[in-house]
């Protein structure tokens, strides 16, 4: 199941330390790590990430806390 973010949630890439936002995430299942799909700051580009390759970016808009 996909699931569309209302808001880009802004993230950051913990291989390459690198900032987006993302779109929407599909379910991969119970075992399985969730595909996230994000736009990149740095030159617009839409990439794909596991759970396990990012995290929620602190953002005092969301009262997102580090």
């Amino acid at each position: 199941m996909i699931v569309f973010c209302p808001i880009p949630i802004p993230v950051v890439i913990i291989s390459g330390n690198k900032e987006g936002y993302l779109i929407y995430v599909n379910d991969s299942g119970s075992f399985e790590n969730d595909i996230w799909t994000v736009v990149l700051c740095e030159g617009g580009i839409v990439r794909h990430y596991q759970t396990s390759q990012l995290v929620v970016h602190y953002n005092a808009t969301f009262d997102i806390k580090k």
